[in-house]
């Protein structure tokens, strides 16, 4: 009995390597017994909007896009109550969420990887109303993630743009932020900080993967604290690329639920998408909320 697909294509994802190989997408899975209905996104919020529309009618949906095209997917399909298998085949600049469950790179190889896999659950946090799948970030490497025009990503990689922005000690601003953590209280003047659920953040930090369980009902929480000179921020860089966060520069430290105090200006990057700050934001995890075929 053939089954129903819900294909999500944003077309300028990355370097349109989906709209690319649409074609070749829809023929594999018809192939696999599937009658698929294809989705093309034409304005930030679509994604969302056609999973919360149409998820439910669905037996899988396949995101064909980014991460932030992803997230749109999940908060679709959450905010729908829809409990729809998804697949994800990446065609973003940074694709954090991919890489920290090592899904396939090429569309081809992801494609097949669904046709092949198995279920997973993953946890997803939730940003006041909003979710995010991997990331809740704020400080010099989150601007960059929404900020940045996809032309100059293309050109110069991700991470040489952010690390181009950072070079200059003068150029890095601090925010006097509280995190209030399962009972516990972390507070300071911080050039960095995330809440997340995945080993790539921003496609610049790689965090242990023997420290993340992307299923355990926990979020991990670092933070880079403002540096005084620049040895110190040498001395941070080095700690953060060698995954060292025992450094009097680095807090890590995960939690379930996080309620945090900031200025109200502050923005955060949400998945690599723009998200508003607030005085008080409160953060929690969603265990096994979304089932993932790879």
């Amino acid at each position: 009995m053939s089954k129903r697909l819900l294909l999500i294509l944003n077309p300028i994802s990355g370097k349109k390597a989906g709209k690319r190989y649409l074609s070749d997408v829809v023929e594999a899975f018809c192939r696999a017994d599937y009658i698929p209905t294809v989705f093309v996104t034409t304005a930030r919020g679509n994604a969302r909007d056609i999973a919360y529309a149409h998820g439910g009618e669905a037996d899988l949906v396949v995101c064909l896009g980014g991460d932030g095209t992803f997230n749109e997917v999940v908060g679709g399909l959450l905010d729908g109550g829809h409990t729809t298998p998804m697949g994800y085949i990446p065609c973003g600049s940074t694709n954090d969420f991919a890489a920290s469950i090592g899904l396939k790179k090429t569309v081809s190889a992801a494609t097949s990887a669904i046709l092949k896999g198995k279920p997973h659950t993953y946890d997803v946090g939730v940003f006041g109303d909003r979710y995010f799948s991997y990331v809740a970030s704020f400080g010099i490497f989150s601007r960059a993630s929404y900020a940045t025009p996809q032309n100059v990503k293309n050109a110069l990689g991700h991470l040489a743009y952010v690390l181009e922005g950072v070079k200059e000690l003068s150029h890095i601003r601090s925010w006097r932020v509280k995190f209030e953590v399962d009972g516990n209280t972390v507070e300071g003047d911080y050039i960095f900080g995330a809440v997340s659920n995945a080993t790539s953040v921003g496609g610049v930090l790689t965090l242990d993967p023997q420290m993340v369980d992307m299923n355990d009902g926990l979020l991990e929480l670092l933070l880079v604290k403002m540096p005084r000179n620049a040895g110190e921020l040498s001395e941070c860089i080095l700690a953060l690329s060698k995954r060292r966060y025992d450094s009097d520069a680095i807090t890590f430290i995960n939690g379930s639920e996080f309620t945090i105090t900031a200025d109200a200006t502050m923005e955060w990057s949400l998945d690599g998408e723009w998200g508003s700050g607030s005085d008080t934001i409160h953060i929690r995890n969603l265990r096994d909320a979304i089932t993932l075929i790879h």
